[in-house]
């Protein structure tokens, strides 16, 4: 009997402290990894020749709506801002002047920032927001030939979500 209640304490004190690493990864490696996705978008705009004045609606009233969520749903809203952003970027970018090694450096960094975001909580997709990158995809990349230009509005609106999502997340 002793033994069984040992046997629990013991896990639960293994499974609470791997749960506060885990959320710990949040408060030390998310921002560290955020301060270099942003430094990476912006290398891919030095190296970009093209722009456009043409404007996407961000979804401010997505944000807005997560701002006032409980911590785990701004948590699942930036793991999907994440990994959709990937998705995206896994797109043909052949037009944009952007170095690969950038790019791949910058897929992988942000994708590092969503597993480990995903540590701390599960995750459910948010159709509107799904809907909102499917429209960035279609409207945008596919209709402008995912042109040199449409790739520059891309990356634009990618870096506003960046800093968006850093400061939805509690410090």
């Amino acid at each position: 009997m002793l033994n069984g209640i040992f046997f629990v304490c013991l896990s639960l004190s293994l499974y609470s402290a791997g749960s506060s690493l885990s959320c710990r990864w949040m408060t030390h490696k998310f921002r560290q990894h955020s301060t270099k996705s942003l430094d990476l978008i912006d290398t891919m705009a030095n190296n970009s020749t093209n722009t456009t004045e043409d404007e996407v609606h961000f979804p401010n009233d997505l944000y807005s709506q997560a701002s006032k969520a409980s911590a785990e749903d701004k948590l699942r809203f930036t793991v999907q801002i994440l990994e959709e952003m990937v998705s995206l970027f896994e797109e043909d970018h052949s037009a944009a002047s952007w170095e690969e090694k950038t790019v791949d450096h910058f897929l992988i960094v942000v994708t590092q920032q969503a597993d480990g975001l995903q540590s701390c909580g599960h995750s459910h997709k948010n159709k509107k927001l799904h809907m909102y990158f499917k429209r960035l995809s279609g409207h945008v990349l596919k209709r402008m030939g995912h042109s040199a230009e449409a790739w520059e509005l891309i990356r634009e609106e990618m870096k506003n979500h960046l800093i968006r999502v850093e400061q939805l997340l509690p410090n």
